[in-house]
C-alpha cells in the first residue's frame, strides 16, 4: 500500500490488548501508514517508552452493575468518551479504525460505526471479549488468533477470518528452534505473572522454588515482578541461596527466552503465544478472576494441543512441587511439549492482516 492511508488503533488497559496493538502499529507504520493509537490510563504506562507514534489517553469505565448509583456513573463515563471520540474522529477522519479489545477501545470503536468510518476489531482470546462481543454487529472484520474462537453467534461467522496472533516480530522470525533436551543440568524457570505482575505468583512461588532447592533441585529464577516488589524478592532468593533475576514490565521480554528451559505464567493469549512459538515449554496458571473465565479457556486450549501444561492457582501449592521434581528428573515430558511446538508457528500474521486491510480498505460502504 502506497498510498499513506490513516488507521486509528484502539486500545484496551492491560498488556493482552496494549502488547499487540502496539506490535500491530509498528507494523502499520513499516507499511507507510499513518497510525493514532487510543488507549486509557492503565493502557498508557505500558507505552510511555515508545516512539514515533502518537497516543492518546481517553477515559474509559467497564459498566458496572454494582447499584444505581455506581451504574449510572460507569455509563456516564462511557458516553462521554464516545462523545471525546466522535469529536477525535471528526477532526482527524481516519480510514479505518481497528479495536483490540478492552473495554477502553469500545467507545472510539461506537463512534467509528456511527461515523461510519470502516471498523476492524481483533480477538486473540478463545472466548470473545465483552467489548468485542457488542461491537459484532457494526464491524466490518473481526480477526481472530484461532478458529475455535467461542461466543460469537453464527449470523456473524462471513466477518470473521482467522488471522494468528499478532506478535512481535522478533519472536516469529528469530525464535530459537529448540533441539531435544538431552539431560536437564539446571532448572532455569521464567515467571510470568502477566501485564500486572500477579501478586500471587509473587508470594507464592518463591516458597515452593526454595522448597525445590533444599530438595537438591538446581535453579535460577528469571522472576517478572512490579517495581516496588524487587526488594523483597530479591532478599528472599538470596536468603534461600536460589540464583535469581528480577525484571520488570518491558518491550523485550524475548532477551529472557533465550535463557530458560521453563516458564510459569498467567495465561493470557499473547504471552501463550509467544512462549509457543519460542519452543518454551510452560506451566499456565489461569487467573481465577479473569472475565468470563477466558484464561481458563486459554490453558486449557494449549495443554489440549500438547503446548503447555495447566495447573489451576487453587491446586499450584499442592502440585507445583511435586511437578518441577518429576521434570527435573525426566525431561520427556519437556520434550514432548518442545516437539509439538515446533510444529505451530504465526509466522504469516502480518501477511494475513495486510490481506485483511485490503479488503475492507478497498470495499465500497
Amino acid at each position: 500500500m502506497s498510498k499513506k492511508i490513516k488507521a486509528v488503533i484502539a486500545i484496551g488497559g492491560t498488556g493482552g490488548h496494549v502488547i499487540p496493538g502496539y506490535n500491530l502499529a509498528l507494523h502499520l507504520k513499516e507499511n507507510n501508514f499513518i497510525v493514532d493509537l487510543i488507549t486509557d490510563t492503565r493502557g498508557l504506562k505500558y507505552l510511555k517508552s515508545t516512539k514515533n507514534l502518537k497516543i492518546y489517553t481517553f477515559p474509559s469505565s467497564p459498566l458496572i452493575k454494582k447499584n444505581i448509583f455506581v451504574t449510572l456513573f460507569s455509563f456516564l463515563v462511557i458516553l462521554y468518551s464516545i462523545l471525546r471520540s466522535l469529536v477525535f474522529l471528526l477532526f482527524n477522519r481516519p480510514t479505518i479504525v481497528i479495536g483490540m479489545g478492552g473495554y477502553a477501545s469500545f467507545p472510539i470503536c461506537i463512534a467509528a460505526a456511527i461515523l461510519k468510518i470502516k471498523l476492524i476489531t481483533y480477538e486473540n482470546n478463545l472466548l470473545i471479549g465483552k467489548a468485542n462481543k457488542y461491537l459484532l454487529p457494526f464491524s466490518d472484520k473481526i480477526l481472530v488468533s484461532y478458529k475455535e474462537l467461542e461466543g460469537v453467534p453464527n449470523r456473524f461467522n462471513k466477518k470473521i477470518y482467522e488471522i494468528g496472533n499478532i506478535l512481535k516480530k522478533e519472536i516469529i522470525l528469530n525464535s530459537k528452534k529448540t533441539n531435544h533436551i538431552e539431560k536437564i543440568k539446571k532448572l532455569n524457570l521464567l515467571v510470568l505473572g502477566g501485564s500486572q505482575a500477579a501478586k500471587f505468583f509473587t508470594d507464592s512461588l518463591p516458597s515452593i522454588f526454595r522448597d525445590c532447592s533444599n530438595d537438591g533441585i538446581p535453579l535460577k529464577i528469571y522472576h517478572h515482578c512490579l517495581p516496588h516488589q524487587n526488594d523483597g524478592l530479591s532478599l528472599f532468593y538470596k536468603n534461600s541461596k536460589i540464583e535469581f533475576e528480577i525484571f520488570n514490565f518491558n518491550h523485550n521480554l524475548e532477551e529472557y527466552f533465550s535463557k530458560v528451559n521453563l516458564a510459569i505464567t498467567r495465561s493470557g493469549s499473547s504471552v501463550l503465544a509467544e512462549l509457543t512459538n519460542s519452543n518454551i515449554p510452560f506451566i499456565s496458571v489461569p487467573l481465577p478472576s479473569s472475565a468470563d473465565n477466558h484464561q481458563l479457556k486459554n490453558a486449557i486450549y494449549y495443554e489440549r494441543k500438547n503446548f503447555g501444561f495447566l495447573i489451576e492457582e487453587k491446586d499450584l501449592n499442592l502440585r507445583l512441587f511435586h511437578f518441577i521434581k518429576d521434570i527435573y528428573r525426566d525431561n520427556s515430558k519437556l520434550n514432548k511439549i518442545i516437539l509439538n511446538q515446533r510444529q505451530y508457528s504465526d509466522k504469516n500474521v502480518y501477511q494475513n492482516v495486510d490481506k485483511v486491510l485490503k479488503i475492507v480498505i478497498n470495499e465500497k460502504n
